[in-house]
């Protein structure tokens, strides 16, 4: 998450079954009209082998993946080899800041109507003080392991599906800015943008973004039958890449678990974790490495992120 950029910125026969299903496929695959499967559960354990390899690329780079570093570029290349094995379409965009070259990177399953586009995104790089595991590699691997269960359990969603890994967010959204800029008219053909910048926080909260109160609802309704409390994001507001978005007039949506604001009784109290103290001790630092990771809220955000995808893109 940028601090730089604080102000701006989801009973028949069986024999007739076969018949009416027939019937119901639309030219993009899916079940017109049926009700959305429930999302399968994502793999915590896979998400935090993602982060092994990010805090690696990192630990081999100078020990961090910042724009303009050869970490940041290692991890573009890692995510991209996982998605293009699994049957994305992927794009590399480049982008110019501060004298280095930027990279997003873009990846469409196939199938869904591209006019409703749901897209799910995350920046990729991290500060150059450290490896960024938390920020943001926890929204980055969370997202790619969802795209990854998308891909796994071969979903035909109505609504075309869309991820982004965007690159230096830390300057100020510029991968994001640059990717909304030459949308054009494209603009419209965008359902909904949901972003997950720090999922993981090792003094987690649950906040969901209120810019959307569709895309809200998503998200506070599958924590509900957690019996898990959220609040409303408010420390990410103008933070991140969905600012890019929201400018632009796109519905956005997300989940945060909290930076450097300090965990209140009462969060604690609902949460658990320590009152007193930061959600996220270390971020912006060195020491946000795979070891600054709540694995049950990366776990609990992870599986939120595919059910928002699952109701959204049916």
């Amino acid at each position: 998450m940028s601090r730089s950029v604080r102000i701006r910125r989801a009973a028949l026969a069986t024999g007739t079954v076969a018949a009416v299903a027939a019937t119901l496929f639309t030219a993009a695959g899916a079940y017109a009209g049926s009700a959305p499967a429930d999302a399968p559960d994502v793999d915590v354990k896979a998400v935090q082998a993602h982060l092994g390899q990010l805090q690696s690329i990192a630990d081999a780079n100078g020990g961090n993946r910042a724009h303009g570093q050869p970490g940041y570029k290692a991890s573009i290349d890692y995510v991209k080899g996982k998605l293009d094995k699994a049957g994305f379409t992927t794009q590399v965009q480049e982008f110019d800041n501060n004298g280095s070259t930027g990279y997003n990177l873009i990846a469409d399953w196939p199938g869904g109507d591209e006019g409703k586009t749901v897209m799910t995104g995350a920046h990729l790089d991290s500060v150059d003080a450290g490896p960024g595991i938390n920020d943001n590699g926890s929204g980055s691997a969370g997202i790619l392991e969802v795209a990854l269960t998308v891909a796994k359990s071969g979903l035909k969603p109505a609504k075309h599906l869309r991820f982004a890994w965007f690159g230096d967010e830390e300057d100020g959204m510029v991968g994001s800015q640059a990717y909304v800029d030459k949308l054009g008219a494209d603009k419209s053909k965008i359902d909904a943008y949901l972003n997950f910048d720090m999922i993981g926080s090792p003094n987690p909260g649950y906040f969901v973004y209120d810019d959307d109160p569709r895309l809200e609802k998503v998200f506070k309704d599958w924590f509900a039958t957690k019996n898990i409390a959220t609040e409303k994001e408010t420390e990410g507001d103008g933070r991140s890449d969905h600012a890019s978005f929201k400018d632009a007039g796109i519905p956005v949506g997300g989940l945060f678990s909290g930076a450097d604001y300090i965990k209140t009784k009462e969060q604690a109290k609902n949460w658990g974790g320590e009152a007193g103290k930061a959600f996220d001790a270390c971020y912006h630092q060195s020491c946000d490495t795979s070891k600054n990771i709540d694995e049950k809220a990366l776990d609990n955000n992870s599986d939120a992120i595919a059910n928002a995808l699952w109701k959204l893109s049916s």
